[in-house]
Order: C-alpha cells, then structure tokens, then sequence
C-alpha cells in the first residue's frame, strides 16, 4: 500500500502546488455571486508563470495503478487498479512525472498504465475489446528511459495511427520489465506493423518485438505473435 499511497501522494501534490499558486494571489478569490472560469484560471495561473499559457495535448491521459500487495488469488483481474490523475497538458504531465516513482523504483509486481482518457486499461473495456499490444522488455533496472520516450510519443502523438493507440502499461517482475503499447482494432494489420515500427524507431531499439491479439491472450497461457517487426 505504500507504493500506492506515494503515487497518489504525487497526484495530490500537483493539484496542491495549483492550490497554494492561487491562494497566494487574492485577485484569484471569486465574488459573491460571479462564476468561476476555470480556463480563465488556468491562464491566469499560466500568465504569473511568466507569461506562457500552458500547452494542451491532443487528448487527455490518465495514469493508473495496479498495486500488487492489494492483488489476491481470489479477486478478480482488475479489482486493484485504481485511476492515479487525468492530465490534459504538457506541464500537468510533467508537473506528476517528476514526482512519481520511476519504474525502476516500482516495487516487484507492479504495474503502471498510462490510457487515454475514458479508455481502461482492461480487456474487457470496449475500445480495447477488439486490440492487441506490442511488447518489449529489458533488464531489471533499465526501462525508465524506454517508458519516459513511450510516454512522450503517445501524449506528443507521435505515431502516424495514432488514433489506434490506447495506452501503455510498464510492468515490474522479478528479472525482467516489460513495456506494452495497447492499441484498438489488431486485425488492422498495416496500422498495427506500422505502431510497431515506429515504436522500435522512436525507442532505439533493435530486437524483434512481437504484437498479441488480446483474444489470443484471453484463451492461451502462451498465445503466439501474429506480427512481428
């Protein structure tokens, strides 16, 4: 639970350090009576920061967590993972980034998404109903750049099908971590061969990787690569 609690300590820590940024300017305190703009806020919290307004992404993220010490044998797959903060911006991301635990530092089992707003990091959610994920993975200890670079091309929309993309998750185990790009419709071949390509491209990584059909997963222990690049 700790490992939990100090992700979501980050999240809180954002939104408080916007908090305090407010409170300190008493222009910010809204009259009886008036309405609160939000984005006139945000411009304005934008504008003490020395002028630039912030940098809205094409699409909103959300960061979630599936905490291995709240996993049991009994509980159904996906009981544990819990949304962390839905960010919208460049600096709201970097805002969280910079204070969360780099997978690196993520204990044994866990595992750390990153999703499109709306979409789950599950099965059994309807945009990914139909997906498939590539995979790469790497020595304990040495995913941190690969997954920072992943983050950045999905949320900086990197990707020329970009619009296939559902998000990724880093997962922690005991000799190895792995990345995976979850996208949308697998059957899509030329799209799927395509995020693969990229992905290897924008990582700088050179081993064959392989995409999963999530069906494929849902009924083999060791369900085959239909594409790989």
């Amino acid at each position: 639970m700790a490992e939990e609690a100090g992700i979501i300590a980050a999240a809180r820590a954002s939104e408080e350090d916007k908090a305090r940024e407010r409170e300190a300017d008493p222009s910010d305190e809204i009259e009886e009576g008036e309405i609160e703009d939000a984005d006139a806020d945000s411009d304005a919290d934008a504008a003490r920061r020395g002028g630039a307004q912030p940098h809205p992404l094409e699409n909103s993220w959300t960061f979630w967590f599936d905490n291995p010490s709240a996993k049991s044998k009994q509980a159904a797959w996906g009981s544990s993972l819990r949304p962390i903060h839905t960010f919208a911006t460049v600096e709201d991301f970097w805002s969280l980034y910079n204070n969360i635990h780099h997978p690196s530092k993520l204990i044994m089992g866990a595992d750390f998404h990153c999703f499109k707003y709306k979409i789950e990091p599950k099965w059994e959610d309807p945009v990914c109903a139909n997906g498939g994920k590539w995979t790469i993975s790497c020595v304990r200890g040495k995913a941190d750049q690969l997954w920072l670079y992943t983050l950045l091309a999905m949320i900086g929309e990197q990707f020329e099908y970009g619009d296939e993309i559902c998000g990724a998750v880093v997962s922690v185990r005991a000799k190895q971590e792995r990345i995976a790009l979850w996208t949308k419709n697998a059957a899509n071949e030329e799209a799927q061969t395509s995020i693969g390509r990229q992905w290897k491209e924008l990582l700088d990584y050179n081993d064959t990787i392989g995409f999963i059909f999530h069906e494929d997963a849902k009924k083999d222990k060791v369900p085959k690569n239909r594409y790989t690049v």
